[in-house]
């Protein structure tokens, strides 16, 4: 398909991209139009083999994968009502992640892309969360977008549509990662972000924490010292033959989390003039820091943007989101494409943005 066809399509409303999500342990295909309207959004979860183990092992996600890919490339094109022959493109999530859960999702990608002879978009996974937000939402620009998972924690500037500069990041832990490690230390079930969530919320009062606000004018995060002041505090009770109350210390490592957070995410936002502040990630499905985001926002008079829960864990109508700002762009990927488990979210930038507001 030529550039000019692209744009004829594009024009006349015809945009269908399917695209496919393999980046940890959900298996997701969607497919989305003009990338805003999902037509199917199918995602195949694995948090209950993993569950045994405590956190995600990569060889058995990899695996699963290989397992689920076919059966949600058929469900998501039944579900969409549509014929692979209809599909303008085939989008996967290029990287970051695990490398042979990206490798599945890639080949699969691939395979469909040349037996259908369309154009291939590969995505950066984190673009992907950040236009999560695109498929509810208008976005007005300059935004700045708080990237919150498992992996991940990060403040991206956003001048352009599909232009990430990335102003601060985390130095140790992503938030995700810490909750994780916080709730398996308090013996809660895995994945533990959710439990540590609902005890925080529930609890009168908190366990005093620290917060890393590092340099006065740094936007990055760390909370590898926050998880260990956890730990010790746990620790000292039991020495002491004291009761730690699960729903105290959850509240004060939470409210350490989200004062950070939030203080950085408002700091960034009003000194990069962002229009917008998006939430993005997993983590964005945490009600504590939804909502301390939110009454901040308001204060500020800063309009916030957040997806609904089921658009903030890992789904390929994300990456069909993001895929859409480089077809606009004409920015395909070639066959050799190749899975990259640290790929770039500021390379991967649309090269040639498009204006205006979408």
């Amino acid at each position: 398909m030529t550039q000019t066809e692209r744009n004829e399509s594009t024009t006349t409303g015809k945009e269908l991209i399917l695209a496919v999500e393999t980046s940890c342990d959900e298996t997701s295909v969607a497919v989305v139009r003009d990338g805003t309207e999902i037509l199917a959004n199918v995602v195949s979860s694995q948090i209950d083999t993993h569950k045994r183990y405590g956190g995600v092992v990569p060889e058995i996600a990899s695996r699963k994968h290989v397992e689920s890919v076919t059966l949600m490339l058929e469900e998501a094109v039944r579900a969409a009502g549509i014929r692979l022959s209809d599909l303008s493109a085939i989008a996967v999530t290029q990287g970051p992640g695990l490398v042979g859960a990206l490798l599945v999702g890639v080949v699969a990608a691939k395979t469909l892309a040349c037996a259908l002879q369309i154009p291939l978009i590969g995505v950066h996974h984190i673009a992907g969360h950040i236009y999560a937000n695109r498929l509810v939402h208008r976005l007005d620009y300059p935004l700045v977008a708080l990237v919150v998972s498992g992996g991940h924690t990060e403040l991206v500037h956003v001048p352009a549509p599909g232009v990430f500069r990335i102003i601060g990041q985390t130095r140790d832990d992503a938030a995700g990662e810490a909750y994780d490690k916080v709730a398996r230390a308090m013996g809660l079930p895995y994945p533990g972000g959710p439990h540590v969530d609902r005890l925080a919320l529930e609890a009168d009062e908190a366990v005093p924490m620290p917060r890393a606000w590092l340099e006065p004018e740094s936007y990055d995060f760390s909370f590898s010292g926050l998880k260990s002041a956890v730990l010790a505090a746990i620790n000292q009770a039991k020495m002491r033959g004291d009761v730690l109350h699960p729903a105290s210390l959850s509240k004060g490592f939470q409210d350490s989390v989200v004062d950070v957070l939030v203080e950085k995410a408002i700091r960034a936002s009003k000194a990069y003039g962002a229009k917008q502040l998006l939430l993005a990630g997993g983590v964005a499905a945490n009600k504590g820091l939804r909502e301390a985001l939110a009454a901040r926002c308001e204060q500020e008079k800063l309009a916030l943007l957040v997806p609904p829960l089921s658009l903030c864990t890992d789904n390929a109508a994300m990456i069909a989101a993001a895929a859409f700002l480089k077809w606009e762009a004409g920015e395909l990927s070639e066959l050799d494409l190749k899975a990259e488990p640290v790929l770039s979210l500021e390379e991967w930038s649309v090269k040639q943005p498009v204006d205006g507001t979408v």
